[in-house]
């Protein structure tokens, strides 16, 4: 699971067992992502927060833009744990496995239809080289339409996701099959 001590749902108390009942309520199952953040209960319930809202919530970029935005992003970054998770779920929208394959490298994208293409390039850059952004860096995003809620949007995943892959590389978070299938996604 990860490198440091996690407290299991049976033995989950006050705040933490609250936070576990409404991920298994909401969610089916309690991601290692989430499970290693068990001995501070109010840090899991703001990270919960912010990725529902981020990942689910109004916006203006559709759910397989957000999801290949977290592949691209976190294959920036060498996170297997989250680019499989994220690959998985971008297969739900996504059928095409070369799009996808493009997509878990982060290598090709300029390859892509126009508007995703315009994102994840935008996506990779922050990551890779947040310094060397630019006005600019936003030009092609407008081209495609893009408001600027939406590009705020992105920026929020491409940062959101930065934090959670040093989370999971910093920690050692692991992942089975078992986890990477057992999610509903309302």
């Amino acid at each position: 699971m990860s490198w440091i001590e996690e407290i299991e749902v049976t033995e989950a108390e006050g705040k933490l067992a609250q936070v576990y009942a409404e991920l298994l309520e909401k969610r089916g199952a309690i991601s290692n992502i989430l499970r290693v953040h068990s001995l501070n209960p109010d840090a899991m319930a703001s990270h919960l927060d912010l990725y529902m809202r981020i990942m689910f919530g109004k916006s203006g970029l559709s759910r397989a833009e957000r999801e290949a935005i977290a592949v691209v992003v976190s294959a920036t970054n060498d996170c297997e744990y989250c680019v499989s998770h994220h690959v998985q779920a971008l297969g739900r929208y996504i059928k095409d496995e070369d799009i996808l394959q493009t997509l878990a490298s982060a290598d090709g994208l300029e390859v892509l239809e126009p508007r995703l293409g315009n994102i994840v390039i935008h996506a990779e850059k922050l990551s890779s080289a947040p310094s060397a952004m630019t006005e600019s860096d936003l030009d092609p995003l407008r081209a495609e339409g893009l408001s600027d809620q939406d590009i705020l949007d992105i920026t929020l995943i491409v940062a959101y996701f930065n934090f959670v892959n040093r989370i999971a590389l910093g920690l050692g978070v692991s992942y089975s099959a078992e986890e990477l299938a057992g999610y509903r996604d309302d």
